[in-house]
């Protein structure tokens, strides 16, 4: 074999080769989304069944608590997570390279105190049986409620209940009140419960976000992309759609489309220009949320350092959508 056809052969072996390669190459590892049963993280649900998520390698992950939410991230078995700040505060103490790249929601009446027949007050607790889920949600709840009537959660006795547990615990009176959230406060409510307490009361401070930690921001970008996209796509269609979305929506939080849409009268879902803003610190409403936040938890115990709360905000993934 001359010269000349030698290096022919081996540029066409090198490009057989490349071909190869290419089409042997895995396919993207796919982005592992988890949240639990909340009417404010819905909206990524709605996006999936409308095919937004098509062909995109997003995977959305159901778990029973934001506990074991917490837990997968911090094990490496999501890439993004639906938190509270709160919860989001407990994972950046440990793992300092996550970042807040949505604000899903604010509760506003959403997660609350309610209590059986005869219990009318905060006061009224004192000695009392209360469930609560064993987060830094459900303590947050308790310590800002017990506040208004100068008890603190030392003055009840706590009955640790994951959230999939209030509703039964509630009706075989196991419990005298339960610290939960929507959908299981629409349902206690019609059972007879009374309110007591709820995140209207305190206002801006139980915030929901997505949460990843740096090393997928920039591995997995386009697909990160894809996801908020789709977010802002699907509450783009509740607002225009409420009645065919709601149908999509309600049967996973167990309601009917009349009563989910009112469990959404309870939140504040902020548009994508008011995520840019806070997330952007343009707005510093949320950052001094999280700060006011972080001080509350350090002073209760629920965080045993402080967190760099200025470093968790991240505005690149709202600030590309278009």
């Amino acid at each position: 074999m001359n010269s000349h056809k030698r290096l022919y052969f081996l540029a066409s072996l090198a490009c057989l080769l490349v071909i190869l390669s290419s089409c042997l190459q895995s396919p993207p590892q796919p982005l592992r989304v988890g949240g639990n049963v909340w009417p404010g993280y819905e909206s990524l649900y709605l996006a999936s069944d409308l095919g937004y998520y098509n062909n995109n390698q997003i995977q959305l992950v159901d778990y029973p608590s934001a506990t074991e939410v917490s837990r997968a991230l911090r094990n490496g078995d999501l890439e993004v997570a639906a938190l509270t700040l709160d919860e989001t505060l407990s994972v950046a103490e440990t793992n300092h390279d996550v970042r807040v790249v949505l604000i899903t929601d604010v509760s506003a009446g959403g997660d609350a105190i309610l209590a059986k027949p005869g219990i009318e007050t905060l006061a009224a607790l004192k000695g009392r049986r209360v469930g609560v889920e064993s987060n830094a949600l459900g303590a947050l709840v308790i310590t800002r409620a017990l506040e208004q009537v100068n008890l603190s959660p030392q003055d009840l006795k706590i009955v640790s209940l994951g959230v999939s547990e209030h509703e039964f615990a509630f009706k075989q009176g196991s419990v005298d009140a339960v610290v939960t959230f929507e959908p299981v406060r629409s349902k206690l409510l019609k059972m007879g419960a009374n309110l007591l307490f709820d995140s209207r009361q305190i206002p801006g401070e139980i915030v929901d976000v997505l949460v990843v930690p740096q090393t997928v921001l920039e591995s997995q970008r386009k697909q990160l992309d894809v996801l908020i996209q789709g977010w802002f796509r699907a509450l783009d269609y509740l607002n225009k759609h409420p009645e065919d979305a709601a149908k999509r929506m309600a049967p996973r939080q167990g309601l009917n489309p009349k009563q989910f849409l009112a469990t959404l009268e309870l939140l504040h879902i902020p548009d994508f220009q008011e995520n840019q803003q806070l997330l952007s610190k343009a707005d510093p409403k949320l950052l001094n949320v999280l700060r006011k936040l972080s001080k509350l938890m350090l002073e209760k115990d629920l965080l045993k350092q402080a967190v760099q709360v200025e470093s968790l905000l991240d505005d690149r993934l709202v600030k590309a959508l278009p």
